[in-house]
């Protein structure tokens, strides 16, 4: 077997990423520090130029004060740039830290949980809270304390000016309270109709040729269009919503400048204080009140954000990873199943039960029965892919939550019902795109599911890329192509769900061949079937029926039971069974 290293470990939870990154949140705080302090120059600007400038028509003083405003100006702009370009790269380093935590996540939920959509949320929640990281939502919201700050010299100008400002902040928080309850009822149900639009157009896509086929494409847009018209009616309600506050509040800052400007005015005319203060009095209020506004524009964001974040912490907390357990030498002698019972991840309905046998190294166990009793579920519980409610899988004694997944992965060959391949070459495909695989094993894969000179048939051999899916490749090809990568570096179990479901009698044959050259190795092999020829190369049988184990012991004994029950059934049902019996045996002699 091949050697592999321990796959990198990354933080375990976004809240954990981002608390790794709190030095470059203490830096954005002391950049906004400094930007609040230096926004302060177009105020005391003006108010030196009203106050000290125009009253000594001073020239020199206009010109030095302009060339202090520049670099101040300067000042600001550099630390403005230095704050969004760390929260870029925090955005990025939480990017780094989690994206490998947030696609394991996604892979395994549909093995551990009960997923809607298309299963891709996750990587849309990740993305929705690094784009909001990376924007300039979080800026504003570093902003948002310093309006004490900016109050306080509102009141310095004068209490009048001050009492203003406090007002107009009162509300403008009011309109921002107002915005997350307007929007987040909406936003959610925004996501989830956007989460049933996307699971529908995929499902449309897989099933583009029954569609056109069976002209199904005239309803089935019209379904597009209820699900996409839910979808817009509440994206368009929660855009109505935020723009609406936000337009309010840019209206309100904009009258409550000019009410500052008026007080300033009346404060003048009484002689109670400079010109000045009109003018800096009022940029300094609007100042105040910005950051206000722009969290109003922002909210949106921050809505859905928050609930991507939520969603996240979810998603993860209900599939933790667990430390990696002491490595166990690869199996080799045995599988067992001990009272086993299980059912799809998410759901707590049993789809098999009572499920008891133990064999050894060089058995292949044909898996029989009429359909929906449980064959295929047995077969993922197996391997590990479907929890086991009850019970135990053991191999060589040890259960399988005992192995390290990937380690244990190295041991098992698994091919599904549905064929899944992926975008590669045929001899990445292969060797599960182990990097630097040997050639010599994957080419013994392929002559193992005697599909190496199909392989040399194709336009670049074990290079010829195979396109998504294995699109390029006909249904047979597909599947003998999976086997080979099923029997890759000589697992010891090896478990095959209708294996000849798309193949032909020279793939059939093939397949056989297969079985028997694992059994000679001293592999265990487990043929899920409902087709006779697949249990040629079997020498044990199990059969189930409505979830339950019904027999299980060598295949000829199996069959003879099997047969000795049919006599007695109905003569049309009788003569049905005969004949698959019959195939039965003459395909294992």
């Amino acid at each position: 077997m091949t050697n592999y290293s321990a796959r990198k470990v990354s933080a375990s939870d976004p809240a954990e990423a981002l608390w790794n990154c709190k030095a470059g949140f203490i830096g954005i705080f002391v950049a906004s520090a400094l930007v609040n302090i230096l926004y302060l120059t177009g105020s005391f600007f003006m108010l030196e130029v009203y106050d000290r400038v125009l009253p000594s028509r001073s020239i020199p003083t206009l010109i030095a004060l302009c060339l202090l405003a520049l670099l101040l100006y300067a000042f600001q702009g550099a630390f403005e740039m230095v704050r969004g370009r760390m929260l870029v790269r925090i955005a990025g380093a939480l990017d780094e830290a989690m994206s490998a935590r947030i696609y394991r996540a996604v892979v395994q939920a549909p093995l551990k949980l009960r997923t809607q959509g298309d299963g891709l949320q996750a990587l849309r929640d990740f993305d929705q809270v690094r784009s909001f990281l990376s924007g300039s939502g979080p800026a504003a919201f570093f902003d948002l304390p310093w309006l004490p700050f900016y109050i306080g010299i509102c009141f310095l100008f004068h209490p009048l000016i001050g009492i203003v400002a406090v007002v107009g902040s009162i509300i403008l928080i009011a309109l921002t309270f107002l915005t997350n309850r307007g929007t987040e009822g909406p936003s959610k149900r925004a996501s989830e109709a956007g989460n049933q639009r996307n699971a529908f157009a995929q499902a449309s896509q897989r099933n583009a040729e029954v569609m056109q086929a069976m002209g199904m494409m005239g309803r089935m847009s019209q379904l597009w269009e209820q699900r996409n018209d839910a979808y817009r009616g509440h994206n368009r309600t929660t855009s109505d919503v935020g723009n609406g506050y936000g337009a309010l509040s840019k209206v309100f800052r904009m009258a409550l400048q000019s009410a500052v400007l008026a007080t300033g005015a009346v404060l003048v005319i009484e002689g109670m204080a400079s010109p000045g203060i009109i003018i800096a009095g009022s940029i300094l209020t609007a100042r105040a009140l910005a950051p206000v506004e722009l969290a109003i524009g922002n909210w949106r964001g921050f809505v859905s954000c928050r609930q991507s974040w939520q969603r996240l912490k979810d998603l993860l907390q209900a599939l933790p990873e667990r430390d990696a357990p002491m490595l166990l030498a690869a199996p080799k002698e045995k599988l067992s199943a001990e009272n086993l019972a299980g059912g799809p991840p998410g759901a707590q309905r049993l789809t098999f039960a009572e499920v008891n046998f133990t064999i050894s190294a060089g058995t292949a166990l044909g898996v029989i029965g009429p359909s929906a009793s449980g064959k295929s579920s047995l077969a993922r519980a197996l391997i590990g892919i479907w929890p086991s409610f009850r019970g135990a899988v053991r191999l060589d004694g040890a259960a399988l939550d005992q192995w390290d997944s990937d380690n244990l992965g190295r041991s098992i060959g698994y091919l599904p019902q549905d064929v899944e391949l992926f975008a590669g070459t045929v001899a990445q495909n292969i060797a599960r795109f182990i990097e630097n695989a040997s050639p010599d094993a994957i080419v013994s894969a392929a002559r193992a599911a005697r599909v190496h000179n199909l392989i040399l048939k194709l336009p670049n051999g074990y290079e010829t890329e195979i396109g998504e899916g294995g699109t390029a490749l006909s249904a047979g090809q597909r599947q003998r192509l999976a086997l080979a990568r099923a029997l890759y570096d000589e697992p010891f179990l090896v478990v095959l769900d209708e294996p000849n479901s798309n193949l032909d009698a020279e793939g059939e044959r093939a397949l056989s061949e297969a079985i028997m050259s694992v059994r000679a190795r001293g592999g265990i092999v487990i043929v899920i079937a409902h087709r006779p020829s697949a249990l040629a190369a079997a020498n044990m049988v199990l059969m189930m029926n409505e979830g339950r184990m019904q027999a299980f012991g060598p295949k000829d004994e199996i069959l003879a039971q099997i047969l000795r029950k049919e006599s007695q059934q109905p003569q049309i049902a009788k003569t049905a069974s005969l004949k698959i019996v019959s195939e039965g045996q003459d395909s294992a002699s």
